[in-house]
């Protein structure tokens, strides 16, 4: 197994890249040698090569592709970055809010993994053989949690975990390899969540914490590694597990009867509260050991 982590000679998208974390992550992968096509619907920098615009419009995810096969002659990594908020609670959510949110990562992140994977599915058929391919998507804990006031954002980052995983199992045949981040990091979108930096010493939750997994994850160090979750910050980097059997009820007979199971399910459930529901909250108060 490989144990390079050098992109030199690769070429790499990533979305949402004018500043924040997807700037941070476009800068470490080309200190690791990638050349990076960036995106972002502000204006982009200077002598940056990329494509502005709304990813979750079809024409700037198909440009992005392009323009890096074009300019590069080749794509070797995504990295879907690029996200907007509308954070209300459930009941006074406007139908708008939900659109925007649901479209830019939902359907943002489905567009470049489509288009990347049709890409490399036609070069791994064309060369007879695996190809380099790698997406890295980006998720939150706020799907793990059920965010109560971003059931928006939740509901998105939800479906990019899920996304990523049917990305995972239907492009590893070709040399794909597709993971998520639940990176906790302090930018423009996420300081009205974290507050303002601290005026001393590092910041645990500045975005040079979340760049190595990055960088890692694109690089060919891992290749064992496809359709898997990381809970990313401040040094910390946790393999989240897939959702376990907490309890199973099998009935007496062909089926079950409902006042039959009323009474199972109610024994199991008659110490729980309404606010004991499915959650991964103890994934959200992990922290790097001292």
């Amino acid at each position: 197994m490989s144990l390079s982590v050098s992109l030199s000679g690769r070429v790499a998208i990533v979305t949402g890249a004018g500043s924040g974390l997807g700037r941070a992550e476009a800068l470490a992968l080309e200190e690791a040698g990638a050349s990076v096509v960036v995106n972002d619907v502000a204006e982009l920098p200077p002598g940056a090569v990329g494509v502005q615009g709304d990813v979750s419009d079809s024409e700037v995810a198909r440009e992005l592709v392009d323009t890096a096969v074009r300019r590069f002659g080749r794509l070797d990594v995504v990295v879907n970055n690029a996200g907007v908020v509308r954070d209300r609670m459930l009941f006074s959510m406007s139908d708008e809010e939900w659109d925007l949110v649901v479209r830019v990562h939902l359907r943002g992140h489905f567009l470049l993994c489509r288009n990347a994977g049709a890409y490399w599915r036609d070069l791994s058929k064309k060369t007879g053989q695996p190809v380099y391919g790698r997406l890295i998507n980006t998720t939150s804990e706020a799907w793990f949690l059920g965010a109560v006031a971003q059931p928006n954002y939740a509901a998105a980052k939800g479906g990019i975990t899920a996304l990523t995983v049917a990305a995972a199992r239907g492009l590893s045949r070709y040399g794909v390899r597709a993971n998520a981040i639940c990176p906790r990091a302090r930018t423009a979108m996420t300081s009205p969540v974290y507050g303002p930096a601290p005026d001393d010493g590092p910041d645990p939750l500045g975005v040079e914490h979340v760049t190595p997994l990055v960088t890692y994850l694109a690089s060919p160090a891992a290749e064992q590694i496809n359709g898997q979750v990381f809970f990313v910050h401040g040094g910390l980097v946790a393999v989240l597990a897939p959702p376990t059997v907490a309890a199973r009820f099998d009935a007496a007979g062909d089926t079950w009867e409902s006042a039959e199971l009323a009474k199972a399910l109610g024994s199991h459930f008659a110490d729980h509260t309404p606010d004991q529901v499915f959650t991964g909250r103890e994934i959200s108060l992990l922290e790097r050991r001292a």
